[in-house]
């Protein structure tokens, strides 16, 4: 009776084993690695956008379902090993958690948007980082990307019970930066510095030429009379007649 009484206590760490043990094989590892868009695209790489390929395909295990949404989970590469996945919908990481967490969800999908196939006319690239208008705090953003990086990605398959299944984790991508204009001083020659000494005094003597055209012609026109009359305007010089200036004539004695 002892012995049966203990062999709970003795059962029960292989039985915690097994529920862990299944817990844990409850999310399937899928061999794929997220691979940067090989296509010829104009802004494939930006600086808040990277271009990826399709995983088309890679989601035909017979444990994930049609309805099983298929995330994109966007990291910085120094914070990736701290990814956990969400055990339910509403604790799935935003954009805006990315600068606290390290990392976010995006680009939902399922695995009837990834097949085997894909008619040649349709474009079989995801732009991460493309949507400027929805708002980070809203689930599934694709936000613009905040910085240069590095990033890193991978694919994850939720359901309504939690995570279902993961692919590998991508190399690092970094992003374009912008590159700070610097004013270079141009080495300018013997002959263009004479050229330049040239020109500046050619302007020196043009400037006073047209002071000295400027000062004549105020001058002239200070020393004339302007009469108006209706409609006309004549300018006269002044003048003083010479007989204004003569002598009176002698008063000769009666």
């Amino acid at each position: 009776m002892e012995l049966g009484r203990g062999q709970p206590g003795l059962l029960m760490p292989p039985v915690l084993l097994l529920i862990c043990l299944r817990l844990g094989a409850g999310l399937e590892h899928i061999d794929y690695v997220p691979q940067l868009s090989t296509a010829t695209l104009a802004g494939a790489l930006t600086q808040s956008t990277f271009t990826l390929e399709q995983p088309r395909g890679q989601f035909s295990h017979l444990s994930i379902s049609d309805l099983d949404p298929i995330w994109l989970v966007v990291a910085h590469s120094n914070a990736f090993r701290n990814f956990t996945a969400p055990q339910r919908v509403e604790d799935t990481p935003v954009p805006a958690d990315f600068p606290q967490r390290g990392y976010y969800l995006t680009l939902m999908a399922n695995r009837a948007l990834y097949p085997h196939s894909q008619p040649v006319s349709q474009l079989r690239v995801l732009r991460v980082g493309n949507d400027t208008s929805c708002s980070p705090t809203r689930r599934g953003c694709n936000a613009p990307l905040p910085g240069p990086g590095p990033y890193r990605v991978k694919f994850l398959v939720m359901s309504d019970k939690g995570p279902v299944a993961e692919t590998e984790w991508s190399n690092d991508t970094r992003l374009l930066q912008a590159e700070a204009l610097e004013a270079t001083p141009v080495p300018q020659s013997a002959g263009a510095v004479v050229i330049i000494a040239i020109l500046s005094v050619l302007l020196t003597v043009l400037l006073v030429t047209l002071l000295a055209l400027l000062i004549y012609t105020c001058y002239d026109t200070c020393g004339s009379t302007s009469i108006s009359g209706r409609g006309e305007s004549v300018c006269m010089r002044r003048y003083k007649p010479h007989h204004l200036f003569s002598p009176p004539p002698a008063v000769r004695g009666s």
